[in-house]
């Protein structure tokens, strides 16, 4: 055998051995000797499958770690993955196969499921779009996404518009992506046609119960919520809620626009209470038998205030809340004049109540985390005005999911068993996705997340791979570096490097 096959063969072994970071840089050379390597290896061995759509092309092979997150426990493990398939699990290390990713002292943990993200698409794309939006939320950690009916243009109120982003994501997604299909006053009490929705692929509703920002995505009443109860509840999907109701509010007229605290005392924590209250009222006066997989889901909740009256109706109603990552990281106290990329609604509120928020979140009174990724172009974030009053509220950040909610979650003594419980388990179970997602075992889908808890994240905005990057994470000292990113058996991320294109499938029905 000549030196040149000699150096292949080596170059091969090296690869398979877990040296795969060349995969991700564009030196011709290096991407010349790997082509070398692996037609060489094809030949050798044909693999049992077809080529992979990720930057490994093994059909079946191994990932090890110090650190793996199992539903009963963190411990040293390996994990078995063929196709798009976790086909076994293993405590020992020691593995003999030539197809190994060895990560050391990196936690390997489920992939993160963002149940709440606007990638605005189609119609509004100059927002973000399903190609950036997922591609910025895999470089994060997060292997699913789930959709939200707004702020597309036409809004996701019909089978045809949600048909429309089925195709745009089918071959835009980075990441396995769902969709909620919006639940407006027009179709509330027209059953047949939230069935097709469902149908279709819907994997549950979403609501306003104040004025969404989007004329055609009219806010509910209470008597649509009560239009809509008995399908939601029959059918056994969840009911996805933007809880606020709108009630005068005091203003004075000279305050100054640019100034946080003005925007926030035009949204109280009264408009959250009233609207979680009406929302309970309503469960209480229908009497509809609720099939397995109906809960009314809280989002994004912003007043600590309310989690008294929720746990008081956790006790006879299936009801979830979350709260996201901005209000776990940011308090009113810290924003400047001016900063209107920290607007959202409802809005951030003050130190204690963040505290609060924490809390909640590591006691597990707090169900589970999202991003609410909401961007917008900088003119409609009023960046040169500085008005929050007149500026879009959303806040963009599915980058900075992961790391925001471990820094937040550690620092008041969570764990990583936690962290998965918030980021993935629970939001598996509101998407009706237990059976295949949020949990290292086998049968699961290969969707995993490796990452340094102990390391600072990438935060700069030279590695923001949202459209627009204006993002109040910027620069923020957040604790948990994403390392690499697994969706569906396909190697996509790596050490801040992405795959040549996009692997992510769609996720278009509930299978718990």
């Amino acid at each position: 055998m000549d030196r040149q096959v000699v150096g292949l063969i080596i170059l091969l072994n090296a690869i398979a051995a877990g040296v795969l970071y060349q995969r991700f840089h564009d030196h011709p050379q290096v991407q010349l000797l790997e082509s070398r390597a692996l037609e060489l290896y094809h030949k050798l061995l044909p693999p049992a499958t077809p080529d992979r759509c990720g930057a490994l092309k093994w059909p079946a092979y191994v990932i090890i770690s110090d650190r793996v997150v199992f539903p009963d426990g963190v411990r040293p493990g390996a994990v078995y993955i063929e196709g798009k398939k976790i086909v076994a699990v293993s405590d020992n290390t020691t593995v003999d196969s030539p197809h190994m990713l060895n990560f050391k002292h990196a936690v390997v943990a489920p992939g993160v499921i963002d149940v709440h993200i606007h990638l605005n698409e189609p119609g509004r794309v100059e927002w973000e779009g399903i190609w950036n939006g997922t591609r910025a939320a895999v470089m994060g950690g997060v292997t699913t996404v789930i959709d939200m009916p707004l702020n597309s243009n036409p809004v996701t109120t019909d089978v045809v518009q949600l048909e429309a982003k089925k195709r745009a994501a089918k071959v835009k997604a980075w990441t396995n992506v769902g969709f909620w299909a919006g639940l407006v006053p027009e179709n509330a009490g027209n059953h047949s046609l939230l069935g097709q929705l469902v149908d279709a692929g819907a994997l549950g509703f979403k609501s306003f119960m104040c004025n969404s920002g989007i004329n055609d995505f009219g806010n509910v009443g209470g008597d649509d919520i009560a239009a809509a109860l008995p399908f939601l509840k029959s059918r056994g999907v969840p009911f996805f809620v933007h809880a606020e109701v709108v009630s005068p509010v005091e203003s004075d007229p000279a305050a100054d626009p640019t100034s946080y605290t003005t925007y926030m005392a035009t949204r109280p924590p009264k408009f959250e209470q009233d609207a979680i209250r009406l929302l309970i009222e309503k469960l209480d006066a229908d009497t509809t038998p609720a099939a397995p997989g109906f809960n009314v889901h809280i989002a994004h909740l912003a007043d600590s205030g309310s989690l008294d009256m929720i746990k008081e109706a956790q006790t006879r109603h299936p009801l979830t809340v979350e709260t996201c990552a901005h209000y776990l990281t940011f308090s009113a106290e810290d924003i400047p004049n001016g900063k209107t990329q920290y607007k959202c609604a409802p809005p951030l509120r003050d130190a204690a109540n963040k505290a609060a928020l924490i809390a909640a979140v590591a006691s597990g009174a707090i169900d589970l985390v999202s991003s609410d990724h909401s961007p917008a172009p900088p003119s409609l974030k009023e960046i040169e005005s500085g008005n929050f009053l007149k500026a879009w509220g959303g806040i963009s950040g599915a980058q900075y999911l992961l790391p925001a909610t471990w820094t937040a979650l550690e620092a008041a003594g969570g764990s990583l068993s936690d962290l998965v419980r918030l980021l993935s388990e629970a939001p598996a179970r509101l998407a009706g996705l237990a059976g295949s997602k949020g949990r290292i075992a086998p049968g699961y889908d290969a969707d995993l997340v490796v990452f340094e808890p102990a390391s600072r994240a990438n935060t700069s905005v030279a590695l923001n791979l949202h459209t627009h990057k204006l993002s109040p994470y910027t620069d923020v000292p957040l604790k948990g570096k994403v390392v690499a990113a697994v969706v569906g058996g396909e190697l996509t991320a790596m050490y801040g490097h992405l795959n040549k294109k996009p692997c992510g499938q769609l996720q278009l029905k509930r299978d718990s």
